[in-house]
């Protein structure tokens, strides 16, 4: 029989669309169960604030459209201390709360992680990071909304860029992975993409310029924040002084790609992780992110989802296509 009779629910780091569609899901298939669910604000600052409010059907009514999160989301300093997790679990225990459904990045499986084995507590992950920088998943709730909304902007940069036959230098969000600039990057036919699993450089790019098509009056080079070439503004700073004759821009992208309503693919994705997560829970699971591979539902322990991105989401396939595309 299952033992979890109150569940409870968070969202940590930063923020990305279709939260909201899996806060919804795990309280929906909480209360199928037959189990309670407290939504804890702020992330592990509300676990240690006791920062809590019960969840229902109304609670989660009229939000699987929404960007953001509900349970509004941060970064807790406190919970990497040993007291900051003592109180957290005291708040829990006090509670009645047996199991935890934690929605975020490698940061809050990181904290997930330490907590679970350091309290024998169960907790199931759910991959919400418009990066997609997990193992364990296909793709991470907020990935598809993100791109899709670079892909809309760069469609809009790309008109004023043909109309004054300019080069613009896109910035895009990935600190530590170029996933989001490698597929917006392929979506909106760049020149050039710049990521730092691919070790291109400048050089690079100046040498694709050099040997692209001249008829083209306008260029779009895709940059992740996170290239050691050091950024959309120091790549143009080197492209307009090899090449002055280009009217050169910069554009960078910034939190616009954290916001907006969630893709059709979100919410479906956050919606059958959710459900997984509960299930998982009530079947024993503990210390494991719910992720989708090949369509089917799996759980990757925590220390091996954190920061070990599969090989088959950047391989030389992939940099092979850039290539061919970008001839």
């Amino acid at each position: 029989m299952n033992k979890i009779k109150n569940i409870g629910v968070l969202t940590s780091g930063g923020d990305s669309p279709g939260m909201n569609a899996a806060i919804r899901a795990v309280v929906r298939a909480s209360i199928y169960y037959d189990i309670e669910v407290t939504g804890f604000l702020r992330g592990y600052e509300g676990l240690i604030n006791d920062d809590c409010l019960p969840m229902d059907r109304k609670s989660v009514a009229n939000i699987i459209q929404r960007g953001g999160t509900i349970l509004k989301t941060a970064r807790s300093e406190a919970f990497k201390t040993v007291d900051g997790r003592r109180k957290a679990f005291n708040n829990l225990k006090r509670r009645n709360i047996d199991a935890l459904v934690v929605i975020g990045g490698d940061g809050t499986f990181t904290g997930a992680n330490i907590f679970g084995q350091e309290y024998d507590f169960p907790i199931v992950g759910m991959p919400g990071t418009i990066d997609n920088d997990l193992a364990g998943t296909d793709f991470t709730i907020g990935y598809d909304s993100a791109i899709n909304t670079v892909i809309d902007a760069v469609d809009k940069i790309r008109d004023t860029a043909e109309s004054h036959d300019r080069l613009f230098i896109v910035e895009v969000m990935g600190r530590d992975s170029g996933l989001i600039a490698l597929r917006s990057g392929i979506g909106v036919g760049a020149e050039a993409i710049l990521i730092p699993e691919a070790n291109m450089g400048v050089e690079d790019v100046l040498h694709k310029l050099e040997h692209s098509r001249r008829d083209k009056s306008s260029k779009i080079i895709i940059v992740a924040e996170g290239d050691d070439a050091g950024g959309a503004f120091k790549v143009g700073e080197i492209l307009q002084s090899k090449y002055p004759h280009y009217d050169t821009k910069v554009s960078v992208l910034g939190h616009i790609q954290r916001g907006g309503k969630p893709t059709c693919m979100d919410r479906v994705l956050a919606s059958r992780l959710g459900v997984s997560a509960v299930e998982g829970l009530i079947n024993g699971e503990r210390n494991v992110m719910a992720g989708q591979v090949n369509r089917e539902m799996i759980f990757t322990p925590f220390d091996h989802a954190i920061k070990h991105i599969d090989a088959e989401k950047v391989s030389s396939t992939w940099i092979k296509l850039i290539d061919i595309l970008s001839f």
